[in-house]
């Protein structure tokens, strides 16, 4: 089997997080699973980290296209599944609406699987432009009933920046606060909102905040898109091609309009 896992971060800016990110992955993923690890191109940012560019809708489009396209391009060139490791699910509809392959979203995935077992979730968030697009997706996932906490880390910036240069203790200290506050307005499971966060708590070994369990959204995409390929080889549940959304067109209408909007087939 053969994941694409898509980040929202550029490789090699932060060598700490994409050592991370490697041992992370090769450690949940199941024996035969090959995960290929794409991310942004190289000239999207200058900084470290995309914060000034994830702040605006009208920039998410933009990502919305690229990923799609990636997820595109992970079905035509033999991937058995495509992920999108960003807590906004940037382009998952559209890439989901272009693919047969099964396609999967850090957000949707753990909220989605926190709901199934019955457990109220608070969101641990850092970036408090994403609050908005982040609660958007949970209400239009029809699970708003399950937020018990939307929580915005004080400092969160810096203290992930401190992190991601190996010094935590910032990081534990306004993290275990946010925590506290999710948990006291009735959080059963606790969400990192992003995914630099997500491996920051893998990386210190943190399965657990006030009790509960801090779910591992990396770990948990990747073993959800196994399960999902593995379902749908065994015609357990297959990808439907009924409706507005999931209706396929033919390769050739496909490659002629991509032709014109894209000047290329993909």
């Amino acid at each position: 089997m053969k994941i694409w896992f898509h980040k929202h971060t550029v490789e090699g800016r932060l060598p700490l997080l994409d050592e991370w990110y490697r041992k992370h992955l090769a450690e949940v993923a199941s024996p035969g699973t090959e995960i290929v690890i794409k991310t942004l191109p190289e000239n999207t940012y200058d900084t470290e980290l995309p914060f000034d560019l994830v702040k605006f809708g009208a920039l998410q489009i933009h990502f919305n296209a690229h990923f799609a396209r990636g997820a595109v391009e992970a079905e035509r060139q033999g991937f058995d599944a495509w992920v999108i490791a960003a807590g906004q699910d940037p382009g998952l509809h559209d890439g989901r609406a272009q693919t047969s392959i099964p396609t999967l979203g850090y957000g949707e995935t753990s909220f989605f699987y926190s709901a199934m077992l019955g457990y109220r979730f608070g969101v641990l968030g850092f970036m408090p432009a994403l609050r908005e697009i982040i609660t958007e997706n949970i209400e239009r996932y029809g699970l708003t009933s399950r937020l018990a906490a939307y929580e915005l880390v004080d400092d969160g910036h810096e203290a992930v920046r401190q992190a991601l240069e190996g010094d935590f203790d910032r990081f534990v200290e306004v993290f275990d606060a946010a925590a506290k506050k999710a948990v006291d307005k009735g959080a059963q499971v606790l969400i990192p909102g992003e995914g630099i966060p997500a491996e920051i708590f893998w990386a210190l070994g943190t399965k657990e905040l006030h009790g509960v369990p801090v779910i591992d959204p990396a770990g948990l995409l990747v073993r959800q898109a196994e399960l999902a390929v593995d379902l749908n080889r065994l015609g357990v549940v297959q990808r439907s091609t009924a409706g507005y959304w999931f209706r396929r067109p033919s390769d050739a209408l496909t490659e002629h309009v991509e032709n014109v909007f894209l000047g290329k087939a993909l």
